[in-house]
This record gives C-alpha cells, sequence and structure tokens, in this order.
C-alpha cells in the first residue's frame, strides 16, 4: 500500500523520523510550495526564498537517492494553495490513504493536517534533544521554568563540555564574560555568502512576482540554500568568527551588521544543519585550543539550551500561548517597524538591517526592537507576527516564546522573571547607535532626552502594582522614589506626550 510522506520546508533533513519509516521501494514523498505557508503572516521575501529554494535542491537530491517524489512549486497549476489540499491532491494522484509526516512546529499546522480527510499519522520530531515527554517531567512540579536549569540537563545529557560529571572550567555558564562593549573594529569579515545557482534565481523571480507587497528586500540574496553550502558556513564561523564570539555577542554597531554572530540559525531550523554536530563542532574548537571557553559555552547554551528550552514551552503552553498578553498592552504596531520615519538611529538601523538581511541579532532584537514594543506598550500579538514576518530563523516554534515571554513579558512570567526593559543607558553602553542619534542620551526630560529613558520610567510607573514587589526590580522602584517630585512629574509628562505622538503617526 502506497503511503505519502510529507517533508516541510523546515525539516529538510535525511534523519527526519517521517523519511526514516518511509520505504523508498513504495511510498511517494510529498514537498509543495504553497500559498499558505508563505502568507498566513506576509514572511520576509529572502525567507519565502530561502525556504523555496531549499526544498527544491533537497527534492532534487531525495530523487538523486532513489526516492519517489511529487513536488508542487508555486506557480503549478494544479496547486492547491496548502499542505492539506496537496496531500489530497498527490492521494488521488496516487491512490494512497495514507500519510506519515513529522509532527509539524506551529500548532496552526499540527490542526491543520489533524483535520485533514486522510489518515495522518504524526511521528515526533527527534531531531531535538528534548522530547516533549521529557520536557513536561522537567517541568512538572517546579515553582519556575527557568532555563538555566534546563540547560544544565542537556549538558549532562549530551555531555558537552562537561568532564567527570562537571562542566569544563567548574562553572556552567559564563555569560559573566561575554557583555563586552562594541569594539571599535570587527575582524571578522561576516558569514560566508553564496551566489544564488539557477534554480535559487528562479524561486527569486518567482517570490519577487508573487509577493511584491510582502516587507523586506529580497535583493542581495546571499544565504546557504543546501546542506553542503550550510557545513561550509558552519566551518567558517567555528574557524573566523567563533573565537570572539562570547566576547562580543551583546554587543552593536551601526556600521556592522553581523560582527561575530554565526547566522547559522537559518540552516539549523531548516534541518540543513543538526543541533548535536554544530555544538560538537564548537566544542572541538575549544578542546584544540582554538576558542575559549566563554566563547564556546554562550554559543552551545544558546542551542542545547534556549533553543530547546523554548521549543518545550511552546508545546507546553498549548495553542493558545501566542494570544497571551498579560500587560494588557493594545497599542498598535508603529509605522516604523515597517520602515517608516524615526529620529531614533538605534531603532532605524535595527528595522533597516532587519528589512535588507531578514536578520539581526538577539540583543538587537530583545533589547531595541522588543525593548521599545515593551516600553510604548504594543499590543504582542502584533509584535510577536512582526517578528514571525520579518526574520529569516523565525518559526513559531521558537519565534513564539521569544517574543511573548522573554521580549514582551506577556505570559506573565513563564520565562522571564522580570521585563527586559532598559532606557538608553544600556544602549549606549552596548553599542554606538546614540552618537549618531538625533536625540540625546544623556538627557532624562526634554524634546532632546532619548525616548527609550522617558518611557522606562513610564512602563515601570503604569505596571507598578505588578512588578514592584519583584526582588530584581526593587532598586528600579527605589531609583524613582529618590528623585525629585517635579522631575519625576515631568519625566511622565513627555512619556505621554512622546505615545500621544506615537498614537498620532508622528515620527519621533
Amino acid at each position: 500500500m502506497v503511503k505519502l510522506i510529507l517533508i516541510l520546508g523546515d525539516q529538510l533533513s535525511l534523519d527526519v523520523a517521517a523519511l526514516r519509516a518511509a520505504d523508498k521501494a513504495s511510498d511517494v514523498i510529498v514537498m509543495a510550495e504553497v500559498f499558505s505557508e508563505a502568507t498566513y503572516v506576509r514572511h520576509h521575501p529572502k525567507k519565502i526564498a530561502f525556504i523555496f529554494a531549499a526544498m527544491r535542491k533537497f527534492a532534487q537530491s531525495l530523487r538523486g537517492a532513489g526516492w519517489q517524489v511529487l513536488y508542487s512549486q508555486l506557480d503549478d497549476t494544479q496547486n492547491g494553495g496548502s499542505i492539506p489540499a496537496e496531500l489530497l491532491r498527490c492521494a488521488e494522484e496516487t491512490g494512497a490513504r495514507e500519510v506519515i509526516a513529522t509532527r509539524p512546529g506551529e500548532w496552526r499546522l499540527i490542526d491543520a493536517l489533524e483535520q485533514a480527510p486522510l489518515k495522518v499519522t504524526l511521528l515526533e520530531d527527534d531531531r531535538f534533544l528534548a522530547t516533549h515527554g521529557e520536557f513536561e517531567a522537567w517541568a512538572e512540579g517546579r515553582k519556575a521554568l527557568r532555563m538555566e536549569y534546563f540547560y544544565r540537563d542537556m549538558r549532562r545529557k549530551t555531555g558537552l563540555l562537561m568532564e567527570g560529571g562537571k562542566p569544563v572550567g567548574d562553572k556552567w555558564n559564563f555569560d559573566h564574560d561575554n557583555r563586552k562593549a562594541a569594539p571599535d573594529q570587527i575582524s571578522y569579515s561576516g558569514p560566508l555568502s553564496f551566489e544564488p545557482d539557477d534554480t535559487t534565481r528562479d524561486v527569486m523571480d518567482l517570490v519577487a512576482a508573487s509577493f511584491p507587497d510582502h516587507f523586506g528586500a529580497l535583493e542581495g540574496f546571499n544565504f546557504a540554500t543546501t546542506r553542503e553550502e550550510a557545513l561550509r558556513a558552519m566551518a567558517h564561523f567555528i574557524t573566523h568568527a567563533l573565537p570572539r564570539f562570547g566576547d562580543f555577542q551583546d554587543a552593536m554597531l551601526s556600521e556592522n551588521k553581523f560582527l561575530y554572530h554565526a547566522v547559522l540559525s537559518p540552516y539549523l531550523n531548516a534541518g540543513l544543519l543538526g543541533p548535536l554536530e554544530i555544538c560538537e563542532a564548537a566544542e572541538q574548537a575549544y578542546r584544540d585550543g582554538h576558542a575559549p571557553i566563554n566563547a564556546v559555552e554562550g554559543f552551545i547554551r544558546q542551542i542545547i539550551g534556549w533553543r530547546e528550552y523554548v521549543r518545550g514551552i511552546y508545546f507546553l503552553e498549548g495553542p493558545d500561548y501566542t494570544g497571551r498578553n498579560a500587560l494588557e498592552h493594545k497599542r498598535d504596531l508603529p509605522a516604523l517597524y515597517w520602515g517608516g520615519e524615526t529620529k531614533m538611529h538605534c531603532m532605524s538601523k535595527a528595522v533597516a538591517q532587519t528589512r535588507d538581511e531578514a536578520y539581526a541579532h538577539h540583543i538587537q532584537r530583545l533589547m531595541i526592537t522588543g525593548n521599545f514594543a515593551l516600553l510604548a506598550g504594543i499590543d504582542p500579538v502584533q509584535v510577536h507576527e512582526w517578528y514571525l514576518e520579518v526574520y529569516i530563523d523565525a518559526f513559531e516554534w521558537v519565534e513564539a516564546p521569544n517574543t511573548i515571554g522573554m521580549s514582551q513579558f506577556a505570559d506573565g512570567g513563564i520565562i522571564a522573571s522580570k521585563p527586559y526593559v532598559s532606557s538608553g543607558a544600556y544602549i549606549n553602553r552596548m553599542s554606538n547607535y546614540c552618537k549618531s542619534c538625533h536625540y540625546s542620551v544623556k538627557d532624562k526630560t526634554g524634546e532632546a532626552a532619548c525616548p527609550f529613558n522617558v518611557l522606562y520610567w513610564d512602563f515601570l510607573m503604569r505596571h507598578k502594582e505588578r512588578f514592584a514587589g519583584n526582588p530584581r526590580m526593587g532598586n528600579m522602584y527605589r531609583t524613582w522614589e529618590r528623585m525629585d517630585e517635579g522631575h519625576r512629574d515631568t519625566v511622565l509628562s513627555d512619556a505621554s506626550a512622546l505615545l500621544q505622538w506615537l498614537d498620532a503617526g508622528e515620527v519621533i
């Protein structure tokens, strides 16, 4: 009996569960470029092009290995427009009545497959290090689900950076060493770039014609689209950037988009690379004396710690997680997130980079665009959808907890023990953005004052009842109480005016 084996655009791996369960002699692989997946949010053109090009090349490699593949391009006249519709069409073509799929990483698509009028068997995606069951067992009975303790269990499970049951260097976490401000110069030339081949150029033409109104530039596409290229990108990072990654992983520069960051997350999240192989390569660099422990530990923590942890949270919390709004923020996402004019240099640079590259590193996302959204009281659902749209590595299982939980505190503290908010002082310390800004980061009030400065205190006062008793935020409120009453009134008045300008569509 013929079975259909569904391979999604973020499952481009030969060891994905559905493929391992398939019979090459009788089963048929189904892969489809469909409008529903490209438009349920208006994904960045580079993101769509990356996924479609990588899908086409993966399908070709499967055919070369002897698999029968039914592949639907976006512009095929028979394309049903959605994954379930394409499965039904392929079932009619082949006579199949059963579908084997690896469980998708979004509740939306899981539900669509479960509602399809076919027998669909969903296999757990075991490309991850922690199963859903393992994460649920870890979470059960805990008052707080903090990543650090989960991460230590993942270190023990994998043996990464472990010696005799203890962490290398006698510390689990070297994050204290990874907070250096931006250096004057970056010696790294950036992530490895790849010239689009004929297949990728065909996809780019299709994306340009099909999604002309999506936010983001398609020009300059240079991502890897095969496993072989992704492996080269990984080796390039390990060799040339990892040694200094740790020191400057939180730094930001106006004139440098990538600093020492890997930009491997698109390949990892699409399946072209596996988490363990990346971490083992980084660990080997430490063992060989090529990269210091603070860089390697910090890099590995992002993958086996944070990445695995947020996936666990996403599936533990369920389909309603993306709608959480614990702080009851309701302001609409302003035009500056779509490239509208702003006098805030840091926001302008972060959004422009996002538009051009479909990429910004984690501090730009958390402490620039995310920080401003939280301080301004923007609807977290709109913020979540923006991040899901604009970043090439954003799939809901990883993006939603980072946005709803870590960035916007909209889950009420499941992920973060306090909101990640800051005034302009943090941005000034970790970047050179403020040197070129219309506003003065040193001014606390007045027309020249950095908007982050006044909005920071306004946020704390709006949510004083919730956060004043938070042990990690007590110093902030005590600082406020020590301020002159007239100064406090001016700060809140300036913040109110700023938010009114924002609501009116004025340039801030």
